[in-house]
């Protein structure tokens, strides 16, 4: 690695693999810049929309019908309240995010959480992409403990994520996100639990970077 440019980690995960808190303890651990919902809240002042509508549609793809919906103002037999013709189509709202995305890269060394990061930075030599994933029942028994859910709710969550997650990765990189080969490393957090997933990671980086 060039130790002179910033070092980026992008993390791509399966939702309830832990994603979140490892790459937060990441940063935290080696003093970089964290970035996840405020990539989101950055986009979405851009286009003057509203945080939570924005919200709603990161890492997933908007139906045709509500695009075409915001460029012409109708569909047929289709109700939608007014406001919504304010928030940016799904292709709107990844450049924007890919432009935040390349310029925090660019800035600071720094986690990059979800986004296509790993895609998004492919130009960026000083980067290690991660990708987590877990076996479902471990997913889901772990969202309902975060959020205080039924099983079926958080079944439904998750198998939900996943294929919201999978079509918006294919869309706008063209790749299978299931594919272990596109990172440089792939973490089973639901074998050897959350804590020692983080270890592993971290004792990776630093091999990576005695080796540069």
């Amino acid at each position: 690695m060039d130790q002179k440019k910033p070092l980026i980690i992008t993390i791509s995960r399966e939702f309830g693999s832990g994603g979140a808190y490892i790459g937060q303890q990441i940063a935290r651990k080696r003093n970089m810049y964290y970035a996840d919902s405020e990539i989101v809240a950055k986009a979405a002042g851009q286009f003057s929309a509203n945080l939570m509508d924005v919200t709603s549609q990161e890492e997933r793809v908007e139906p045709l019908w509500k695009s075409l919906w915001k460029y012409y103002g109708t569909v047929p037999n289709v109700y939608i309240p007014s406001r919504r013709i304010f928030v940016p189509t799904s292709q709107e709202l990844f450049a924007a995010q890919s432009e935040i995305i390349k310029r925090i890269a660019t800035e600071h060394s720094a986690v990059i959480i979800g986004r296509c990061g790993f895609h998004v930075l492919r130009d960026f030599p000083n980067r290690l992409d991660i990708s987590l994933h877990a076996d479902i029942q471990f997913r889901i028994l772990r969202i309902q403990g975060l959020y205080n859910i039924t099983e079926e709710e958080a079944t439904s969550i998750v198998k939900q994520s996943d294929k919201d997650r999978g079509l918006y990765i294919s869309t706008f990189t063209g790749m299978d996100w299931t594919n272990s080969t596109l990172f440089d490393l792939s973490v089973n957090t639901g074998k050897i639990g959350i804590n020692k997933s983080l270890e592993l990671i971290l004792d990776f980086i630093r091999l990576h970077a005695d080796n540069a």
